[in-house]
């Protein structure tokens, strides 16, 4: 059977791994509708850095309706770009979910997601961008933004365990892991198209992984 042709991406990874950098070359370079998530929107988030008992549920239920209204656009026809590309998928949000809220929170959090999950389209491809802790928490002190000042080095730890386990059981599509602490997408235009001839290669499996620094002993 011939593999379906890849024309929705999503990518993903923990806080700080560069999944809006390379969404925003990806797209330039395919002419792709850009989906970004509106972070910064959420009125509760810099709160929950702060203080995550307190505004876990609060931030978690604004993600899960702000992704889900967005992603809602997907199902609409464009007739001005041939591929979609998205900084997220909706299942993350059950990563923050099973993290960070309580026991009788979490139970209403999966009646409401059990309701809306159905509708959504699931991407043809994801692209993990997987890292270390400690590149991570470089990543994010050298960017700098204020609204995540607080964030421990704790909580970076556990949500990347979190990916992890998530991404190596998921079966609803392919999945691309992407060892991103050996590649440079950003500043070396090599190391980018490297990568962006593997993810449009037309024969994925249902989970792959690409490694930068074997691929280049390989050669």
């Amino acid at each position: 059977m011939e593999d379906k042709k890849i024309k929705y991406i999503a990518i993903e990874g923990v806080i700080g791994v560069g999944k809006t950098t390379l969404a925003r070359k990806l797209s330039e370079r395919l002419n792709a509708k850009l989906i970004l998530e509106n972070f910064e929107d959420n009125p509760f988030l810099e709160k929950f850095y702060h203080d995550p008992v307190s505004y876990a549920f609060h931030t978690q239920m604004y993600f899960l309706m702000s992704r889900y209204k967005q992603l809602q656009e997907i199902k609409q026809i464009d007739l001005f770009h041939e591929y979609y590309v998205a900084d997220y998928i909706f299942e993350k949000d059950k990563i923050f979910a099973y993290l960070n809220l309580q026991d009788d929170e979490l139970k209403l959090y999966e009646k409401i997601v059990s309701l809306i999950e159905k509708t959504i389209v699931v991407p043809d491809l994801i692209i993990y961008l997987q890292s270390t802790v400690e590149r991570l928490m470089n990543n994010i002190r050298h960017r700098d933004r204020d609204i995540e000042k607080e964030i421990k080095e704790e909580y970076i730890r556990d949500l990347n365990e979190g990916y992890n386990y998530f991404f190596f059981r998921y079966k609803a599509t392919k999945v691309l892991i992407v060892n991103s602490a050996e590649i440079d997408f950003v500043n070396n235009e090599k190391d980018f198209d490297n990568l962006i001839t593997e993810i449009m290669k037309p024969d994925h499996s249902a989970i792959e992984y690409y490694n930068p620094v074997s691929s280049k002993i390989a050669k």
